[in-house]
């Protein structure tokens, strides 16, 4: 699958994606840092790929509405944060892309569960 990495993620996590086999790009190396929330989207729109951000911002279905992207995945990182939750995060978000498709929807990854917008909630409450 693609993958956009936003600039919030770090090359542990950019690792955990390509480890299970990603096509990865990343804000930082494309040179797009900083750039508005509507630009990145696009960018990702036009090159087919899913968004994976921290950015709360995106999990606002009115302003992004997921069914005009190739996926989102918003990231709710516990504080205080620490590099092995994330990948712990990460790896829980790709197992379920193996049962679940992403395209056209919005994810919101917690510790010990997802959320699929206007879909049910997966693992723990």
């Amino acid at each position: 699958m693609k993958f956009k990495l936003d600039e919030n993620f770090w090359s542990k996590a950019e690792a955990c994606f390509r480890t299970g086999g990603h096509d990865i790009d990343t804000v930082r190396s494309e040179g797009i840092s900083g750039c508005s929330d509507r630009e990145l989207l696009t960018c990702c729109v036009q090159e087919q790929r899913c968004l994976v951000t921290t950015d709360l911002d995106f999990s606002d279905i009115i302003r992004f509405p997921p069914e005009k992207s190739c996926g989102i995945a918003v990231f709710r990182m516990p504080q205080p944060f620490s590099t092995a939750r994330m990948e712990e995060m990460i790896t829980g978000f790709l197992d379920h892309l193996t049962s679940e498709a992403i395209g056209c929807r919005l994810w919101i990854v917690e510790p010990g569960r997802i959320r699929i917008h206007a879909d049910e909630v997966i693992g723990d409450e």
